[in-house]
């Protein structure tokens, strides 16, 4: 017998729950409108709870500021990002600005290859960045816009770790503005090149190395008195590759600004925390990264140079990881 258009589809005895494809809608959807180019709103917070439940139970947050640990530590947020991954050393030491240690664990790294950049433009003759002690220089800094960036709590620890602060920056008749996006784009760029600018601190290096250099910018290095107390803090050592950037004519010491490590906090139910990392292999070819079109397993947990792992892992996610033969 044929069938009507009308008539009512032929269900699978086999089929998703309804809560599933309500949430499941809604998730694909998000999914989706975050890869739109028109779409200014990306950044994602996702709640998850026992249908009707009074509270919610599990919460992943697409974040990217260290602000964010003290959320996970409570446990109002289950799973969240931060980038570099090593800004996460100063939460679980209780370093400033947090108050106390932070009871926290990594889940795994995606990878991303950065360095943070200290900028200045070349007519105050500055190549190490506690020079800025000395001269004191009426600098007409940027820095990022976004307020809760996890480039300003670093860039604080650096300023620290050579005995300035952007208080006495200012105070020397500095001026600090705070502009959109990374240094390589829009009025930002335009601002560099004209001369507006003449000390930019950043993150995303690669993107502007040549572009600051070009506008008449050198890089200050890190002394290593300054390396070591910052290594203290959980950061790790880099440089500006000259071999990348030939401009810049050697390597500059500088920190790292890798990877955007996953963690959770340590008391999280170990169940919750594996059911977490099946997910994220299960759907490990449909999550870009800066490399390519899918998640590369065999780096996300192995500690590499661009995916760093600075904290312990969560002991239900080394097990897992162990399994898979992907623990580095």
């Amino acid at each position: 017998m044929s069938r009507s258009p009308d008539d009512p589809p032929v269900l699978p005895k086999e089929r998703p729950r309804a809560g599933a494809v309500r949430s499941r809608l809604m998730l694909e959807v998000a999914s989706e409108l975050v890869s739109r180019p028109d779409q200014a709103a990306r950044q994602a917070r996702v709640s998850l709870r026992t249908q009707g439940g009074e509270g919610w139970e599990l919460t992943l947050f697409g974040s990217d500021s260290v602000l964010g640990a003290p959320a996970v530590a409570s446990g109002e947020v289950t799973f969240a990002i931060v980038n570099p991954a090593t800004a996460i050393g100063p939460a679980v030491r209780g370093l400033p600005p947090f108050e106390h240690p932070l009871d926290l664990a990594a889940i795994a790294t995606i990878p991303s290859h950065d360095q943070l950049g200290f900028a200045i433009a070349a007519r105050h003759g500055i190549t190490s960045l506690d020079e800025l002690r000395v001269r004191r220089p009426a600098l007409r800094l940027s820095l990022r816009a976004q307020p809760d960036h996890s480039v300003h709590t670093v860039v604080d620890h650096v300023l620290g770790a050579v005995g300035v602060s952007l208080a006495e920056i200012r105070a020397w008749g500095g001026t600090i503005r705070y502009d959109d996006d990374i240094p390589d784009r829009g009025a930002r760029a335009a601002a560099i090149r004209a001369g507006e600018i003449d000390a930019v601190f950043d993150e995303g290096t690669y993107n502007w190395i040549d572009l600051g250099l070009l506008a008449g910018l050198t890089f200050a290095a890190l002394p290593e008195s300054s390396l070591a107390r910052l290594a203290a803090m959980g950061y790790r050592r880099s440089a500006l590759s000259a071999r990348r950037h030939p401009a810049l004519g050697a390597d500059v010491p500088t920190i790292d600004f890798s990877g955007f490590l996953v963690y959770t906090r340590s008391a999280t139910a170990d169940g919750v925390v594996t059911a977490f990392c099946e997910s994220l292999v299960a759907r490990a070819d449909r999550i870009p990264w800066q490399g390519g079109p899918s998640l590369p397993l065999d780096r996300i947990a192995s500690d590499r140079i661009d995916a760093p792992i600075p904290i312990p892992f969560h002991p239900a996610a080394a097990r897992f990881w162990a399994a898979k033969e992907l623990l580095g």
